[in-house]
């Protein structure tokens, strides 16, 4: 997938006079590359170029998942990452864990990685389900580009650096969700189903966020060089967020 951010446009010196600004569909452009775009006047444009046309029908062609080249070295061609056993094919109860590195299905870094992609499936459940509240889904944005880029890092065993969330940056986040009065006027609530199906989803959402942080202590028990932990441990404060910012009427205001 390919993404646009604030920095990439800041690169790319984006002014008033180029009028409108032209990507790809597929492309994922962050919240902030969004607004960088409108303070400046500037239309997003999505170029619809990958419909392919079969007799008088026409089908989209949804773009598709990348994936890593591996050259064909005999016995060798892969590698067991606990073992260092060479494999001239890869055994079935065996994945990638990065690269021509294998690791059996059942390793926690696997369970980690099916976490964080139904992560995704439900962030992008809810922006389906709730797609009227439109600043809520700008949000829901930001929280389905922090999972990706988290689940990037991870299958290509890359340390994260921090990521913002909602234009937050860690600390932020941490002080929003712990100071909830401050913020919102209110204290910090108690789930209830009177609270309704927006904030219940969120609610359910958080909690699988704090199922993932645990997939992660597991998978990196000597130690996380990667930094995912803390990046869920955000997440859940930013999901805790986006819970009191519904019960508070933020995106009414």
């Amino acid at each position: 997938m390919k993404v646009l951010t604030e920095a990439d446009l800041r690169t790319l010196k984006i002014s008033e006079a180029h009028g409108e600004f032209h990507v790809e569909e597929g492309t994922f452009v962050t919240p902030l590359a969004k607004e960088f775009l409108r303070d400046r006047k500037v239309n997003l444009v999505v170029d619809h170029r990958n419909v392919v046309v079969e007799g008088s029908q026409k089908k989209r062609a949804y773009q598709t998942m990348t994936y890593t080249p591996i050259r064909e070295a005999g016995k060798h061609t892969y590698i067991d990452a606990i073992t260092g056993e060479g494999y001239q094919e890869k055994p079935e109860d065996m994945t990638h864990l990065y690269g021509n590195r294998l690791i059996p299905k059942t390793h926690p870094r696997i369970a980690l990685r099916g976490k964080l992609d139904s992560l995704e499936a439900q962030v992008l459940l809810m922006q389906v389900k709730f797609q009227e509240e439109k600043k809520l889904c700008k949000d829901l944005d930001s929280v389905l580009f922090y999972l990706q880029v988290i689940l990037g890092a991870e299958v290509k065993n890359e340390a994260l650096d921090e990521v913002l969330l909602f234009g937050l940056n860690h600390e932020e986040l941490r002080h929003v969700s712990h100071n909830v009065r401050e913020e919102f006027g209110m204290n910090h609530p108690i789930p209830n189903p009177s609270m309704g199906a927006v904030a219940m989803e969120l609610n359910f959402l958080r909690t699988q966020v704090r199922e993932a942080e645990l997939c992660a202590a597991h998978a990196f028990e000597r130690g996380d060089e990667l930094n995912i932990i803390q990046h869920l441990n955000r997440l859940s404060s930013g999901i805790y967020i986006l819970f009191c910012r519904i019960l508070s009427g933020y995106y009414e205001r």
